[in-house]
């Protein structure tokens, strides 16, 4: 039961986890990228520690750009670098980019094609505290729907650093939703990650039902199922960290061996993973669904774990969902 996680997540196997948030992994990852090429460049609006662009400023203030508080600003600068030969990095809240510049980014960074990667931080309600006004739940459902935009959700902080490095060499417009909150970091530099590629990351003996989560929460759904698996049932749970373009092939071949799914993200239930699976199951092969998400409403301040079993984010809620789909399965 534990052979494929074992597999490609020997930490979460052994039980070896460390804690640190997606926007860590960032920050690593976008200092590899400058040491290896002198076209990346950064811009930020005014929050260079809190998206974890200090490290880059320190190591290359020559292609460190502070915009002030001017997102929108900022987004049609970058695409002017993006078309001139640069590969620019902007960061900010994803309540602010891409949720105050969405127009610039529409008609300056997409509609003209430029190669600028949009890193939208502090996503989710993990945020915690912050509340409603800072916890963006509607930001893989804007940008999905952008014609020519890649939309990444990182798991951990190791995936988020593997992102990161991969989106340098991505050429076109992408986005890169991250978290605050510190998380298992569950993924090792040996785990496989690709952009566009579904990664079937726990794998039971002859599955039942399919588990597939983005971000962070995908930790829960790897605790989903080796509890459920102590039930009986088995998952199989996949780490969908590419929205945009999806893997539909993979996803298909796990569906109709499940025929069942439960999706799980930080966000709300409309427009996100569970609605661009619930396309894809639509057009090709219609199963049941439960969709775990922020119900058509907004966020509010607390602790992010209590947060997570409020929204019923949490493995006990996955689990919850899984009985209840497989109710309806049957």
């Amino acid at each position: 039961m534990l052979s494929k996680a074992s597999k490609v997540l020997p930490n979460f196997a052994k039980g070896t986890l460390t804690m640190s948030s997606t926007r860590d992994g960032f920050g690593k990852g976008i200092v590899e990228l400058g040491t290896k090429d002198k076209n990346i460049v950064a811009l930020c609006a005014d929050l260079s520690e809190s998206t974890r662009l200090d490290d880059f400023k320190k190591n290359f203030p020559d292609r460190f750009f502070e915009l002030g508080v001017a997102e929108q600003n900022m987004a049609a600068i970058a695409a002017g670098l993006g078309l001139s030969g640069k590969i620019p990095f902007i960061a900010s809240y994803a309540t602010f980019s891409p949720g105050r510049n969405y127009e610039q980014i529409r008609t300056t960074i997409a509609y003209g094609k430029s190669n600028v990667k949009i890193i939208g931080s502090h996503a989710g309600v993990s945020v915690g505290p912050d509340g409603a006004t800072h916890q963006a739940t509607e930001d893989i459902a804007i940008m999905r729907v952008m014609p020519g935009i890649t939309v990444v959700v990182p798991a951990d902080a190791e995936e988020a650093r593997k992102a990161t490095l991969a989106l340098g060499s991505l050429k076109g417009p992408a986005y890169l939703r991250l978290t605050r909150e510190k998380s298992p970091v569950f993924t090792s530099e040996s785990s496989p990650f690709k952009i566009g590629h579904a990664e079937i990351i726990w794998e039971g003996e002859s599955p039942s039902v399919a588990l597939v989560a983005c971000g962070p929460v995908v930790f829960e759904a790897l605790l989903a199922a080796k509890d459920l698996e102590k039930e009986g049932i088995s998952v199989i749970v996949v780490n969908c960290h590419t929205i945009k373009p999806l893997d539909e092939v993979t996803l298909l071949k796990v569906f109709k061996k499940c025929g069942a799914l439960v999706t799980i993200e930080e966000h709300q239930r409309a427009g996100g993973l569970g609605g661009a699976l619930a396309e894809l199951t639509a057009r090709f092969y219609p199963i049941p669904i439960e969709s775990l998400g922020l119900p058509d409403r907004f966020g509010e301040s607390g602790p992010p774990s209590d947060l997570l079993a409020l929204f019923g984010l949490s493995s006990p809620h996955i689990i919850s969902a899984t009985h209840s789909v497989l109710k309806r399965k049957k």
